[in-house]
């Protein structure tokens, strides 16, 4: 293989192209094509992108080409699974996997689909999104909208197999409808899909945090309840690694019982965290409904990530979330203890390119602070 970083042409391409990327994104593209509608239909539109652009080769290879920054200091092994890179697209985004051809080509080293229910779900009712400029933030509250895990996850095995370089995780949540009943209800609705996921894609996330839905997170409510559910998952053959998706607003002592938990169960690694719900100093319309994204949660989630590191060593593998807009972000979340890093937000606000501008800068750093792998740095300051 050669990488980009290797090759003084190509990596002179991918830099233009991506500095061009960028200015186009922040002046012509987001003002006159994103931001000129309202978040929901913007979403729907960028959907609607990509299920056409993938099936037109000469856009892949000229993506491919101009955006796919490759190497060898960012490839790292995490679970027994091989990644070209640390950086994934985080759950809550593409619901129905029908982006991993785009980002496949554009060089992202995973992504997350879903979160996806065993029923189909329409979700809460729109608007799904509202978008915080001034903090670098959406306003979420999509409540795990999806057209059920029958189907995501066999678009999502499907794009796993064929994928040039790219894992495909698949997140899985109890469905938000009238339907939900007990625990023992939701417990089975999470076997259903599980079931279904087990050998299906390189990864699979158990979303216990979503705040969005109307039967709120009875599996973080006491670590008796995720005791239970894990004991129930436990009993699913599969072979990939299972993270589990945390909240990240609870107390420490709350917080590492459930982890206490979790490191009695066929769990192998976790995504810190979920949304921001505390407000406290921003100033956001109270019937604005849902959790926070991106910029609320970089300081929050980079100390979880952290604090995790340091209390349990090496048990979890830890997908570090929230705020990630700049390659100096991403790399205090991998010293903090982070092996693998997930965005969304950025992507919005910054842009297609945002996944070479990351995967660049972060190699410039390791080699600035002489580390030959970024493996080697994950922790240093925790």
């Amino acid at each position: 293989m050669t990488y980009v970083s290797q090759s003084f042409w190509h990596d002179a391409v991918n830099k233009a192209t991506t500095d061009l990327f960028t200015f186009g994104y922040k002046h012509i593209i987001k003002p006159n094509f994103v931001f000129n509608h309202r978040p929901d239909e913007a979403h729907d539109q960028m959907i609607t992108f990509c299920s056409v652009v993938k099936h037109m080769p000469p856009l892949l290879w000229a993506e491919r080409t101009m955006l796919d920054y490759t190497d060898p200091i960012l490839e790292t092994q995490v679970m027994g699974v091989d990644f070209t890179n640390p950086f994934g697209l985080s759950a809550g985004l593409d619901k129905n996997c029908e982006m991993p051809v785009l980002l496949d080509n554009a060089g992202f080293g995973f992504e997350t689909v879903g979160s996806t229910t065993s029923r189909p779900c329409p979700g809460n009712p729109k608007p799904w999104f509202h978008r915080l400029p001034e903090y670098d933030s959406m306003m979420v509250h999509v409540g795990l909208a999806n057209i059920g895990s029958d189907k995501v996850i066999a678009r999502a095995e499907q794009a796993w197999t064929q994928a040039r370089q790219m894992q495909v995780s698949v997140s899985i949540a109890r469905t938000n409808d009238e339907l939900c009943g007990d625990l023992d209800e939701g417990i089975e609705d999470y076997c259903i899909s599980m079931r279904r996921a087990a050998g299906r894609t390189a990864m699979v996330e158990v979303n216990v945090s979503c705040p969005n839905t109307h039967v709120g997170e009875p599996f973080t409510a006491s670590p008796e309840n995720l005791d239970r559910l894990f004991t129930a998952l436990d009993k699913i053959d599969r072979p990939q690694p299972t993270l589990v998706k945390m909240p990240l607003n609870k107390p420490w002592p709350e917080y590492r019982e459930l982890l206490d938990v979790l490191t009695e169960h066929n769990v192998q690694g976790v995504s810190l965290a979920n949304l921001q719900k505390d407000r406290t100093g921003l100033e956001i319309p109270r019937d604005w409904e849902g959790g926070l994204s991106g910029g609320p949660c970089s300081t929050a989630s980079t100390e979880l990530v952290r604090r995790v590191r340091h209390e349990f060593g090496d048990r979890f593998a830890i997908a570090g979330i929230g705020g990630v807009f700049t390659p100096e972000q991403a790399y205090a979340k991998i010293r903090a203890g982070a092996d693998l890093v997930m965005f969304i937000s950025s992507l919005m606000y910054r842009g297609p390119q945002q996944i070479t501008v990351l995967k660049r800068g972060l190699a410039q750093l390791l080699r600035r602070d002489g580390f030959e792998h970024v493996s080697d740095a994950v922790g240093v300051d925790a």
